[in-house]
């Protein structure tokens, strides 16, 4: 005897409703790329202004005039795009991602007194730096926050490559401007060399999470365009180990064009990325508009799945998912860490009267002296900042 399942009308609506639940998630997703499109584009230039402002600033005003003024016309330019697609007024969902979008904001409006400062060189070049870093961080921390709705695993992984990708790219622009001004001075300080340590372990660890939720094609890419190339590696020894020589800022500017270089191709590949994201948001936008409700297509589940029972395939999805929720919590919490550590830096800058470098300085001292970890020694001088009864200095 053969029992052949019917239409249940209660079963249609609830496919019915399933598959436009699953057409709004992907059509906000959709519409939330070109955001991040948007972002990447404003990073990439805010990256290049960084950069630039840097050489210039160390060579006092003798270099890269030319790239310091084009590159803040690119940014202008990205920034009033980015802001105009904010205003479209995105299908953004939940006060975590809002919140962040406005801090970002906020931090951007101190661009003009940023670029005064440098214009007329009353700041230095590592306070310029950790001022675009500071932007940069609070763009990037908005897009592993638009990602709270994923169920789709594989395009979950798409997200958390697209973000590794972006974050190993902020940490090659860091280790640029690092080598930048310790070439262009003619000397680095051991801070400087720890600094440069730190981004380079820090963009290899970004580097493989992203090799592992990317295709062969992507990883290919990468492994022919987007490393650095021996030149690169011969003067990353010298900015670690020794002092580099004085010539007249060519080896500055000789490393400035090989890792300025080594963007564009991280650039391109990111670009790569976020389309293929999106081909795959809109392949899933398809498929859901197909799909039929009810009938022959749902009377065997496992007929998508022919070599899987469905709890093994259940099971496997769960894991899936959990993995990816565990590294995107991961990356969260790095973020959450350096919001703490800022937060420490204000309170030795306020009751201190540090500079924020001194403050930076005397947070790695104590966590070294002690034998923690930076945000462990900013979470307990925070914790007992109201006991300690700091006053500013004379």
């Amino acid at each position: 005897m053969t029992l052949t399942l019917g239409s249940s009308p209660a079963a249609t609506e609830w496919f019915q409703r399933a598959t436009l639940l699953r057409r709004e998630q992907l059509g906000r997703l959709a519409a939330l790329g070109v955001l991040v499109n948007g972002i990447s584009r404003l990073v990439h230039m805010l990256q290049c202004e960084r950069g630039a402002s840097n050489v210039w600033l160390c060579s006092q005003g003798k270099l890269y005039a030319p790239e310091c003024k084009a590159s803040r016309g690119l940014v202008d330019e990205n920034l009033t795009a980015l802001q105009a697609m904010l205003k479209a007024q995105f299908p953004v969902t939940g006060s975590g991602v809002c919140e962040r979008i406005a801090c970002a904001l906020l931090s951007l409006e101190t661009l003009p007194l940023l670029r005064d400062g440098i214009d007329t060189q009353s700041i230095t070049a590592p306070q310029a730096m950790d001022h675009y870093c500071r932007m940069l961080r609070h763009l990037l921390s908005i897009v592993p926050q638009l990602n709270d709705s994923i169920d789709d695993p594989q395009i979950a992984g798409r997200f958390v490559a697209l973000y590794s990708l972006m974050q190993g790219k902020e940490l090659v622009g860091q280790e640029r401007a690092l080598g930048a001004i310790g070439f262009t001075q003619g000397f680095f300080t051991d801070e400087t060399r720890q600094r440069l340590v730190d981004r380079i372990d820090g963009q290899q660890a970004c580097f493989e999470i992203f090799l592992s939720h990317s295709h062969a094609e992507v990883q290919n890419t990468f492994a022919q365009s987007c490393q650095p190339d021996r030149e690169t590696e011969q003067l990353r020894r010298v900015a670690c180990t020794r002092q580099p020589a004085a010539d007249d800022g060519n080896t500055a500017l000789n490393w400035f064009a090989l890792q300025t270089s080594r963007l564009e191709h991280l650039r391109t590949l990111e670009e790569m990325v976020i389309a293929d994201l999106m081909v795959a948001v809109e392949d899933a936008i398809q498929a859901s508009g197909k799909a039929t409700m009810g009938g022959e297509e749902h009377d065997d589940p496992l007929a998508l799945f022919p070599d899987k029972p469905l709890l093994q395939l259940v099971r496997q999805q769960a894991r899936e998912i959990d993995q990816l929720s565990r590294q995107l919590a991961s990356l969260r919490d790095t973020l959450e860490e350096r919001k703490t550590i800022d937060k420490a830096k204000s309170v030795l800058m306020t009751h201190q009267s540090m500079s924020e470098e001194q403050a930076w300085t005397a947070l790695r001292k104590m966590a070294m002296d002690k034998n923690q970890r930076m945000v462990d020694i900013a979470r307990a001088l925070l914790t007992v900042k109201n006991l300690w009864q700091l006053t500013p200095k004379e």
